[in-house]
């Protein structure tokens, strides 16, 4: 009896050393995890959104955005925090009204709490669009646990594991023919608008609408609420915080202003990138649903102005995504390429990655061009018609008519 042969065994290798990596990575970040929450509380960002969710509950909603009453409610929870460029809640109010239901509990609880939603939402993710089959998925799931940006994520509470999810979701429910609750699941992109804004327009061009009017309702109830719970004046204060936002230059540290320095144009190419990945999605529209889904996440990755460490979890969604439609085995070195390039953004900064989702999107252009643009019932009517022509012909043979 013959043992496995060449290329099994190269697979079976590389799955033993990928997965002992993947378990070694993730066992070591989760401890930096556990140590990080020893050695201060309150150093992450789920504060913020528990201390504006007891502003919204004691002074009403149009304040959370004060910083002054911001900074009583972080000292009234013990934090040692000061406001700070960088220490201040500006996120939506959707955050807020999530931390709700852990306000009323003693912070320790409420952090873990929220760590075990973002854990489960990390999990469901992986349920909904990972690719493969048995022990690869487990692999998988590891490896995710292994790398920066989600452990990163984790770590500080970032809501965009739960941005993650709605994508996922969408996808799944995409996949399972109900466009319109696919739709419904990117409200959470309330929570962070820039990790996954091109996703609804992208939807709409590639001819799925009722994906598209279904992202719109959900947004629209939550964009509504959040108007009417904050009123004028927590809308100007809102818009002001967001503004110092835009100005901080460590919150554009991963973008495309690091290389081209000069603000305003950096502006006009990101919104050049942002058509070019909607105009992908709309040449990819006749494939399968991840085609128009990964260049909307990418390119929103290069065309949003606000990026942070943990908000590229979404380039590894894109990634799972992406190796579920089967691709050639030399794409594999390109993600473990992106993947690397985002693990080491402390030691040799962003150029390396954002080269990394520029050639992606080339690549993705490059396969859009080859697509077969014509309508198919357009084919089957003109074969039709051809046919008909066919037998015409032959009749007219056979009679001998003009």
């Amino acid at each position: 009896m013959s043992g496995p042969s060449p290329r099994q065994r190269w697979l079976n290798l590389s799955f033993a050393a990928g997965a002992a990596a993947a378990a070694l990575f993730a066992a070591w970040d989760l401890y930096k995890w556990v140590e990080a929450y020893m050695s201060d509380h309150f150093h992450n960002d789920f504060t913020f959104y528990v201390a504006a969710a007891r502003i919204g509950i004691s002074h009403g909603w149009p304040s959370i955005y004060d910083l002054s009453i911001q900074q009583a409610e972080l000292d009234a929870i013990g934090s040692g925090i000061k406001i700070a460029e960088l220490a201040r809640y500006i996120s939506p109010p959707p955050v807020a009204w999530l931390a709700l239901p852990l306000a009323p509990l003693p912070y320790e609880v409420g952090y873990w709490i929220w760590s075990a939603l973002l854990l489960i939402a990390l999990a469901w993710t992986w349920y909904l669009a990972a690719p493969g089959t048995g022990p690869w998925r487990l692999v998988h799931l590891t490896a995710a646990l292994a790398w920066l940006p989600v452990i990163y994520g984790l770590q500080l509470g970032q809501p965009a594991l739960l941005v993650a999810l709605g994508v996922a979701a969408c996808y799944a429910l995409l996949q399972a023919g109900r466009p319109f609750w696919a739709g419904l699941a990117l409200g959470v992109l309330a929570l962070k608008p820039q990790l996954a804004f091109l996703v609804p327009p992208a939807l709409l061009l590639s001819g799925r609408t009722r994906a598209f009017w279904g992202s719109m309702v959900a947004l629209a109830v939550l964009g509504g609420a959040s108007a009417l719970a904050l009123g004028p004046s927590g809308i100007a204060a809102y818009q002001e915080r967001l503004n110092f936002a835009a100005s901080v230059p460590v919150n554009r540290e991963l973008t495309l202003a690091v290389l081209l320095g000069n603000l305003a144009a950096t502006r006009v190419i990101q919104v050049a990138i942002a058509v070019w990945a909607l105009g992908v999605a709309f040449r990819l529209r006749k494939r399968g649903h991840e085609w128009v889904l990964i260049p909307a996440l990418v390119g929103g990755m290069l065309a949003t102005p606000y990026l942070h460490l943990d908000d590229l979890v979404m380039l590894g969604l894109a990634g799972w995504l992406y190796l579920r439609t089967s691709p050639p085995a030399w794409t594999w070195l390109l993600i473990l390429g992106l993947i690397v390039a985002a693990e080491g953004i402390p030691f040799f900064g962003p150029i390396p990655l954002i080269a990394g989702e520029v050639v992606v999107l080339v690549l993705l252009s490059v396969a859009a061009l080859k697509v077969d643009d014509r309508n198919p019932e357009h084919h089957h009517s003109e074969g039709e018609h051809d046919a008909r022509l066919e037998r015409d012909r032959e009749h007219v043979a056979v009679d001998g008519q003009p």
